[in-house]
Protein backbone atom coordinates (compact mmCIF):
# COMPACT_ATOMS: atom_id res chain seq x y z
CA UNK A 1 0.00 0.00 0.00
CA UNK A 2 1.44 3.38 -0.90
CA UNK A 3 0.20 6.89 -0.50
CA UNK A 4 0.63 10.33 -1.93
CA UNK A 5 2.42 11.63 1.16
CA UNK A 6 6.16 11.74 0.87
CA UNK A 7 6.65 10.77 4.53
CA UNK A 8 6.06 7.70 6.68
CA UNK A 9 3.68 8.09 9.61
CA UNK A 10 5.16 9.10 12.96
CA UNK A 11 4.42 5.61 14.29
CA UNK A 12 6.27 3.98 11.38
CA UNK A 13 9.19 6.35 11.92
CA UNK A 14 9.29 5.62 15.66
CA UNK A 15 9.18 1.86 15.09
CA UNK A 16 11.91 2.08 12.44
CA UNK A 17 14.32 4.10 14.61
CA UNK A 18 13.71 2.25 17.88
CA UNK A 19 14.24 -1.06 16.09
CA UNK A 20 17.40 0.32 14.47
CA UNK A 21 18.77 1.34 17.88
CA UNK A 22 17.81 -1.99 19.45
CA UNK A 23 19.20 -4.08 16.58
CA UNK A 24 22.51 -2.22 16.38
CA UNK A 25 22.91 -2.29 20.18
CA UNK A 26 22.10 -6.01 20.41
CA UNK A 27 24.37 -6.77 17.46
CA UNK A 28 27.33 -4.90 18.97
CA UNK A 29 26.79 -6.49 22.41
CA UNK A 30 26.47 -9.96 20.84
CA UNK A 31 29.58 -9.41 18.72
CA UNK A 32 31.52 -8.18 21.75
CA UNK A 33 30.47 -11.06 24.01
CA UNK A 34 31.04 -13.66 21.32
CA UNK A 35 34.45 -12.44 20.20
CA UNK A 36 36.11 -10.68 23.12
CA UNK A 37 34.84 -12.42 26.24
CA UNK A 38 35.21 -15.97 27.47
CA UNK A 39 33.96 -17.73 30.56
CA UNK A 40 37.43 -18.79 31.73
CA UNK A 41 38.77 -15.25 32.15
CA UNK A 42 35.60 -13.13 32.28
CA UNK A 43 33.33 -15.49 34.21
CA UNK A 44 30.04 -13.98 35.29
CA UNK A 45 30.70 -10.73 33.39
CA UNK A 46 30.32 -12.62 30.09
CA UNK A 47 27.09 -14.13 31.40
CA UNK A 48 25.82 -10.69 32.36
CA UNK A 49 26.67 -9.29 28.92
CA UNK A 50 24.94 -12.19 27.16
CA UNK A 51 21.90 -11.73 29.41
CA UNK A 52 21.82 -8.02 28.45
CA UNK A 53 22.08 -9.02 24.77
CA UNK A 54 19.13 -11.43 25.10
CA UNK A 55 16.97 -8.97 27.05
CA UNK A 56 17.42 -6.34 24.35
CA UNK A 57 17.34 -8.58 21.27
CA UNK A 58 14.15 -10.46 22.16
CA UNK A 59 12.17 -7.21 21.98
CA UNK A 60 12.73 -7.25 18.22
CA UNK A 61 10.35 -10.22 17.90
CA UNK A 62 7.50 -8.14 19.30
CA UNK A 63 8.42 -4.89 17.59
CA UNK A 64 8.75 -6.46 14.15
CA UNK A 65 5.25 -7.96 14.48
CA UNK A 66 3.85 -4.52 15.36
CA UNK A 67 5.84 -2.99 12.54
CA UNK A 68 4.60 -5.50 9.96
CA UNK A 69 1.01 -4.92 11.08
CA UNK A 70 1.51 -1.15 10.88
CA UNK A 71 3.24 -1.41 7.49
CA UNK A 72 0.37 -3.32 5.94
CA UNK A 73 -2.40 -1.21 7.46
CA UNK A 74 -0.92 2.21 6.70
CA UNK A 75 0.21 3.57 3.36
CA UNK A 76 3.90 4.10 2.62
CA UNK A 77 5.40 6.90 0.55
CA UNK A 78 5.90 6.32 -3.14
CA UNK A 79 9.44 5.53 -4.20
CA UNK A 80 11.04 8.26 -6.31
CA UNK A 81 9.93 8.39 -9.94
CA UNK A 82 13.60 8.50 -10.90
CA UNK A 83 14.07 4.91 -9.69
CA UNK A 84 13.86 2.26 -12.39
CA UNK A 85 11.22 -0.46 -12.07
CA UNK A 86 14.02 -2.96 -11.36
CA UNK A 87 15.42 -0.79 -8.54
CA UNK A 88 11.93 -0.40 -7.06
CA UNK A 89 11.47 -4.18 -7.15
CA UNK A 90 14.88 -4.69 -5.51
CA UNK A 91 14.01 -2.12 -2.82
CA UNK A 92 10.80 -3.99 -2.00
CA UNK A 93 12.62 -7.34 -1.94
CA UNK A 94 15.31 -5.84 0.29
CA UNK A 95 12.71 -4.61 2.78
CA UNK A 96 10.99 -8.01 2.75
CA UNK A 97 14.36 -9.69 3.40
CA UNK A 98 14.98 -7.31 6.32
CA UNK A 99 11.63 -8.26 7.87
CA UNK A 100 12.38 -11.97 7.44
CA UNK A 101 15.86 -11.69 8.96
CA UNK A 102 14.55 -9.55 11.84
CA UNK A 103 12.16 -12.38 12.68
CA UNK A 104 14.57 -15.27 12.06
CA UNK A 105 17.51 -13.83 14.00
CA UNK A 106 15.88 -13.44 17.44
CA UNK A 107 14.01 -16.74 17.02
CA UNK A 108 17.29 -18.51 16.27
CA UNK A 109 18.73 -16.81 19.35
CA UNK A 110 15.88 -18.15 21.47
CA UNK A 111 16.48 -21.69 20.20
CA UNK A 112 20.19 -21.30 20.87
CA UNK A 113 19.49 -20.09 24.42
CA UNK A 114 16.89 -22.76 25.17
CA UNK A 115 18.99 -25.59 23.75
CA UNK A 116 21.86 -24.43 25.99
CA UNK A 117 19.54 -24.68 29.00
CA UNK A 118 18.96 -20.93 29.45
CA UNK A 119 15.86 -18.74 29.24
CA UNK A 120 15.06 -16.16 26.56
CA UNK A 121 14.30 -13.07 28.68
CA UNK A 122 12.56 -9.90 27.48
CA UNK A 123 13.63 -6.57 29.03
CA UNK A 124 14.25 -8.28 32.39
CA UNK A 125 10.45 -8.53 32.72
CA UNK A 126 9.56 -12.06 31.63
CA UNK A 127 10.89 -15.03 29.69
CA UNK A 128 9.57 -16.20 26.35
CA UNK A 129 8.04 -19.63 27.03
CA UNK A 130 10.56 -22.37 26.25
CA UNK A 131 9.62 -24.43 23.22
CA UNK A 132 12.48 -26.89 23.74
CA UNK A 133 14.60 -28.05 26.63
CA UNK A 134 18.33 -28.26 26.96
CA UNK A 135 19.63 -30.24 24.01
CA UNK A 136 23.29 -30.32 22.88
CA UNK A 137 22.36 -31.66 19.42
CA UNK A 138 20.00 -28.77 18.73
CA UNK A 139 22.51 -26.32 20.22
CA UNK A 140 25.14 -27.60 17.75
CA UNK A 141 22.80 -26.42 14.97
CA UNK A 142 21.20 -23.37 16.61
CA UNK A 143 24.49 -21.69 17.55
CA UNK A 144 26.01 -21.51 14.05
CA UNK A 145 22.61 -20.66 12.53
CA UNK A 146 22.32 -17.72 14.94
CA UNK A 147 25.89 -16.58 14.30
CA UNK A 148 25.55 -16.77 10.49
CA UNK A 149 22.15 -15.06 10.56
CA UNK A 150 23.63 -12.28 12.72
CA UNK A 151 26.39 -11.66 10.18
CA UNK A 152 23.91 -11.71 7.31
CA UNK A 153 21.58 -9.35 9.20
CA UNK A 154 24.47 -7.02 10.00
CA UNK A 155 25.42 -6.90 6.31
CA UNK A 156 21.81 -6.28 5.30
CA UNK A 157 21.44 -3.43 7.80
CA UNK A 158 24.75 -1.93 6.64
CA UNK A 159 23.50 -2.16 3.04
CA UNK A 160 20.22 -0.54 4.07
CA UNK A 161 22.12 2.35 5.68
CA UNK A 162 24.36 2.76 2.64
CA UNK A 163 21.35 2.76 0.31
CA UNK A 164 19.65 5.46 2.42
CA UNK A 165 22.81 7.57 2.36
CA UNK A 166 23.12 7.08 -1.42
CA UNK A 167 19.55 8.29 -1.86
CA UNK A 168 20.24 11.33 0.29
CA UNK A 169 23.68 12.43 -0.88
CA UNK A 170 23.95 11.13 -4.46
CA UNK A 171 20.40 10.82 -5.78
CA UNK A 172 19.27 13.78 -3.64
CA UNK A 173 15.76 12.37 -3.38
CA UNK A 174 13.35 12.12 -0.45
CA UNK A 175 13.91 8.49 0.58
CA UNK A 176 15.89 9.19 3.77
CA UNK A 177 13.85 12.29 4.60
CA UNK A 178 10.66 10.21 4.40
CA UNK A 179 11.81 8.32 7.50
CA UNK A 180 12.97 11.43 9.38
CA UNK A 181 10.65 14.32 8.62
CA UNK A 182 6.91 14.69 8.85
CA UNK A 183 4.50 16.50 6.57
CA UNK A 184 3.10 19.76 7.86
Amino acid sequence: MSNSSQYYTRTAQFLHWIMAIIFISAWIIGFYSGNFLNYETDGSFKGDVITLHKNIATTIIFLVMIRIFWRYTHPTPELPATMSPLMKKLAHLGHLALYVILIALPISGCFYSWSAGHPAPVLYLFNIPQLIGENPEIMAIAKPVHVYLSWFAGLMVAGHILAALKHHFIDKDNVLKSMIKQSR
